[in-house]
C-alpha cells in the first residue's frame, strides 16, 4: 500500500533535518503506528505522504506508484485527519461536510450518517465555532471519511476526547481495518498504539530506531516477574519475585501457599517502557 525509502526533509532555514533517512513499508489493511515525542518528525512525514510538503528527498510509493506522479485523484482515495481542527467555524457541521464532499470525484458518505457515527447532532443549527474542542475533532474525523478512503491518515485522533468517545474512536479504527482500510497513525499515545496497531515504528530526532509488532517489542523487553499482594494482619504487603531465578520461583510458590493472597500481577513492560528503553527518550508530558 505504501513504501518509503530513505526519506529526508529539511525545513527552509533549518540546519537540522526533520527527517533524516526514514524507511518503512505498510501493507494493505494494516494499522501502522508512527510513534515518537513531539518534534520527532511524525507530522512532517504525514504531511509529505499526504502531498502537503514538497521538496523531499528519497522514495515514496503509494498504491504502487511514485507519489510525485499522482494527480488530484490521489485525494479521492485517501482520508486525512489533522491533529488540530481546521473547519469553517461560521458554518454548521452539516454545512461543513456538504461543502467538503463537493471536492471529491467519487461517491461519498452522507453527512448525516457520519455525524451519527461520531455522536454529533444532526440538524444542529449551531455553528462549528460554538462546538467544544472534542466535538470539532470528531467532525474533522467525520470529514476524513467522507470519500470512503482506502488509506486513512490519522494524527492524534483521540486528542481532546473524553474516555467514552476515545473508546468509540478506537473501535471505529478497528472496524475500518476489518473493512480493509489501511491506517497510518501518528501519535505519542503508546496505550492507543499498543491497542490498535499491527506494527509500530519508533521515531526520534527524524530517524526510525525500531519497527515491529507492539507485542514483539514488549516481549523482547520483558522479564518473567510477578508482584504478589497479601495481608499480614492489617498490613498489605507487596513483594516481587523473579521467576527466572530458582530461588525467586520457590519463594513465590511458598508465598502463595502460606499467605492469603489478594492480587497477583505479571510485570510485562508497557510499550512506553520499551520506547524509553530503546530510545532513551521520554514522551511529551512525561
Amino acid at each position: 500500500m505504501l513504501e518509503v525509502g530513505n526519506l529526508r526533509y529539511t525545513y527552509p532555514g533549518s540546519r537540522q533535518p526533520a527527517l533524516g533517512g526514514v524507511s518503512f513499508r505498510i501493507e494493505e489493511g494494516e494499522v501502522f503506528g508512527f510513534l515518537g515525542p513531539n518534534g520527532a518528525g511524525k507530522s512532517t512525514a504525514q504531511k509529505i505522504l499526504t502531498g502537503i510538503l514538497q521538496g523531499y528527498q528519497g522514495k515514496v510509493s503509494v498504491f504502487g506508484r511514485d507519489l510525485g506522479s499522482l494527480g488530484p485523484d490521489y485525494y479521492n482515495r485517501i482520508g486525512v485527519c489533522f491533529e488540530f481542527p481546521n473547519l469553517y467555524e461560521k458554518l454548521t457541521a452539516e454545512e461543513n461536510l456538504e461543502f467538503y464532499r463537493r471536492f471529491f470525484g467519487v461517491a461519498t458518505e452522507t453527512p448525516q450518517d457520519l455525524l451519527r457515527m461520531f455522536n454529533l447532532p444532526v440538524g444542529d443549527k449551531r455553528t462549528v465555532g460554538q462546538y467544544s474542542k472534542g466535538m470539532k475533532m470528531r467532525l474533522v474525523l467525520a470529514r476524513s471519511l467522507l470519500n470512503k478512503p482506502s488509506l486513512w491518515f490519522l494524527d492524534e485522533p483521540t486528542t481532546g476526547q473524553d474516555p467514552q468517545h476515545s473508546v468509540k474512536i478506537r473501535e471505529l479504527i478497528r472496524d475500518k481495518k476489518h473493512e480493509g482500510t489501511t491506517v497510518f497513525l501518528t501519535t505519542h499515545d503508546m496505550h492507543v498504539a499498543a491497542e490498535l496497531c499491527d506494527r509500530v515504528a519508533f521515531i526520534v530526532d527524524g530517524k526510525i530506531v525500531a519497527v515491529d509488532a507492539p507485542r514483539n517489542l514488549m516481549v523482547l523487553g520483558s522479564r518473567r516477574s510477578v508482584r504478589v499482594e497479601y495481608r499480614s494482619g492489617t498490613e498489605l504487603v507487596s513483594v516481587e519475585f523473579d521467576l527466572d531465578s530458582p530461588t525467586g520461583k520457590a519463594e513465590f510458590l511458598e508465598t502463595v501457599r502460606t499467605h492469603d493472597v489478594e492480587t497477583i500481577h505479571t510485570l510485562e513492560p508497557s510499550l512506553e517502557d520499551v520506547f524509553i528503553k530503546v530510545t532513551g527518550r521520554r514522551l511529551a508530558g512525561k
